[in-house]
């Protein structure tokens, strides 16, 4: 990565678990990112909210593919930003989402995208997403979607020094 990147915070989970938090993020980069490496210990469907808030102030424009066809669609009035695409998976997954000016006092644009191995027939898209909140980004709370991580799942938070 480059060298703007600074790891802020790492964990591996030793046994299945529903939820990952951040907490107490500083103020001190002009961005961060969030990197997911997982699998379920049955469909999940990763998700985040940021500072313990679930209200419904999230919205989204996604585009996916598996190499057979490609869809988009939007959703309005979340209550959190949305990590999966399709229908989740237990396959293993790779999942980045990009918070840019997380510290400043305007509402806060979210660049995710996540990847899916299934030997082949995979998935992969990208999704704009939006928090519209002024509060800094303090908290990061990453949930499975209504089943838990499973055991090896690594979630690790970078800060971006002047992106």
């Amino acid at each position: 990565m480059a060298t703007t990147y600074e790891k802020i915070a790492s964990t591996t989970l030793g046994s299945a678990t529903a939820t990952i938090t951040f907490n107490s993020i500083a103020a001190s980069w002009t961005d961060i990112r969030l990197v997911l490496s997982c699998k379920g210990s049955g469909v999940i469907y990763p998700n985040f909210t940021m500072n313990n808030d679930a209200s419904a102030l999230y919205s989204l424009t996604a585009l996916y593919g598996n190499g057979a066809s490609a869809a988009s669609f939007r959703g309005t009035s979340l209550n959190f930003i949305g990590l999966a695409i399709n229908d989740g998976d237990s396959a293993p997954t790779f999942f980045t989402a990009d918070i840019f000016s997380y510290a400043g006092s305007t509402f806060k644009s979210v660049l995710t995208t996540a990847n899916v191995d299934k030997n082949g027939s995979g998935e992969v898209g990208a999704m704009a997403q939006l928090y519209r909140s002024t509060s800094a980004i303090t908290r990061i709370d990453i949930n499975g979607g209504g089943n838990n991580f499973a055991s090896g799942t690594t979630a690790t938070l970078y800060g971006i020094l002047k992106a």
